[in-house]
């Protein structure tokens, strides 16, 4: 390989090293989140949205949502949901039943199995920019 080639051969290495980084996108902070319910005794289906940092009672559960995400447009649609489910059926004794992340993608992976309820997240709410 003559020396031409060589210094060519390294310049492009690292243009394509140092500009390849910004291929990927941050994935996007949310706002509020959607998630999808069922209550197995009445089989009704619910479909509500809380707000990141806010609760929301749904039966004898407390549904904190602590931060959720949204991949960017390019990339393959996920939405990732921190929260935190706790049953207080017995208020003397609440229970934490759930938490994590869930991901709306793979709702068998990450649900909330409760004898009376499931609870699955079904989209991370942002604001779309122009």
């Amino acid at each position: 390989m003559r020396v031409g080639n060589l210094k060519r051969s390294i310049v492009i290495f690292f243009f394509f090293y140092f500009f390849s980084f910004n291929l990927y996108s941050e994935n996007t902070n949310g706002y509020a989140v959607t998630l999808g319910a069922l209550d197995k005794i009445t089989a009704k289906f619910s479909e509500f949205d809380i707000r990141v940092g806010e609760k929301l009672k749904f039966g004898s559960l407390n549904i904190k949502i602590h931060e959720c995400q949204k991949r960017p447009p390019e990339e393959i649609p996920e939405n990732f949901v921190l929260l935190e489910i706790i049953d207080e059926i017995d208020l003397s004794n609440p229970l934490i039943v759930f938490s994590g992340w869930m991901l709306s993608s793979s709702p068998s992976l990450s649900t909330l199995e409760h004898p009376t309820y499931d609870i699955w997240a079904k989209d991370c709410k942002i604001i779309e920019t122009n």
